[in-house]
């Protein structure tokens, strides 16, 4: 009874639009932080070097160099404040956790990369490219279809107004 009850909340509060990321891959993770009042979204990129638990306890460890000290940080996969991942290159390892890196330095920490999922990967980001940008120009035809003045019209007479109230 309780464990179903469990998974049932479980279920509700995991992602289901994530990308197939795997150890050795670099991400980028988009995370959401509290400025003040405002929320902004923060990006970190590195290499995936540890993956663990399972459902909505699922963590992962990304790993970079900053100013040649290496820097780690474990996200849950699932967090309400992990806003998406996206892969941005695939690696090809032999090994579940890529704790060894630590211990190395320079052309030694090179993670070997996997042509075939690449070409995957780079063929799913044009073409969620192209259909931002396809969005894009849709919302700004319609703009102009409403208003009758380009964007940049628009941004001239906001301006001049703003300069004619003071």
């Amino acid at each position: 009874m309780q464990r179903k009850l469990l998974q049932l909340v479980e279920n509700s509060n995991t992602k289901p639009e994530l990308p197939d990321f795997r150890i050795g891959d670099t991400v980028i993770i988009h995370q959401k932080l509290l400025d003040g009042a405002k929320e902004r979204i923060q990006t970190y990129e590195g290499d995936v070097i540890a993956r663990s638990g399972t459902g909505v306890r699922e963590m992962v460890c990304v790993r970079k160099i900053i100013q040649g000290e290496g820097v780690e940080r474990i996200f849950p996969i699932h967090s309400p404040r992990v806003a998406r991942i996206e892969i941005k290159k695939a690696g090809d390892v032999r090994r579940a956790k890529l704790y060894y890196i630590r211990d190395r330095v320079g052309k030694a920490v090179k993670i070997k990369l996997d042509k075939k999922r690449q070409t995957s990967i780079d063929s799913s980001n044009t073409a969620a490219a192209n259909a931002a940008a396809a969005a894009k120009a849709a919302v700004a035809k319609e703009q102009t279809a409403t208003t009758g003045e380009s964007k940049r019209a628009v941004k001239r007479k906001a301006k001049a107004d703003a300069v004619a109230k003071k």
